[in-house]
């Protein structure tokens, strides 16, 4: 590694140290605006939508970072000193549980592609609607395949104040996903 880029991991871990809420959440919202970004040009979008890039960043920065943060430290008091298989299983399956409920929530929150298509990118609700009815449920089941083996590696392996941000990497390649996934099928649709 650089000199420079091990300088400027050192001043980040100093922050997460020093700053750590202030720190995830701009992570976050950086990670999540790149996430967009890249599912932008790898999806063919000629010209970025600024806006759209906005608003993942200010989600990131509002609710991603500080969700993550206060979840993972309550997670880390609540199982405070086991760090077996089984004890991180456990970990793991409350925390995808907690997950799983906030996640319904979500559904008619900001968060949602569908939401930010109607209220955003104004896409009428029918078109929407038709869309969540076709992919919702390959969708899920993604998820559930992916989230289980996430959540684990990032409880057993990653350092408690890593695991926000190892999050958001793991969050900016399902955003690349999803976005192939609806341009796949559009040009299905075509």
């Amino acid at each position: 590694m650089s000199d420079v880029a091990k300088e400027a991991w050192r001043k980040y871990l100093i922050q997460l140290q020093v700053n750590p809420l202030r720190t995830k959440a701009l992570t976050s919202g950086v990670i999540a605006g790149l996430g967009d970004a890249l599912a932008q040009k790898i999806s063919g979008i000629k010209k970025l939508q600024l806006r759209r890039l906005l608003l993942f960043s200010l989600f990131g920065f509002a609710y991603g970072g500080p969700f993550g943060h206060y979840l993972h430290k309550l997670m880390s008091v609540l199982f405070k000193g086991k760090n077996d298989s089984k004890t991180v299983a456990k970990m793991e399956w409350k925390f995808l549980n907690l997950l799983g409920f906030v996640r319904t929530i979500d559904f008619l929150s900001f968060e949602q592609p569908a939401v930010h298509a109607v209220l955003w990118l104004g896409i009428p609700w029918v078109f929407v609607k038709d869309k969540i009815k076709k992919d919702f449920t390959s969708v899920q089941v993604a998820a559930w395949k992916v989230g289980p083996m996430v959540a684990w590696v990032n409880n057993q392996f990653v350092p408690l104040q890593l695991r926000v941000i190892f999050q958001c990497f793991v969050g900016l390649c399902w955003t690349i996903f999803l976005n192939l996934k609806a341009r796949s099928a559009v040009i299905k649709d075509s």
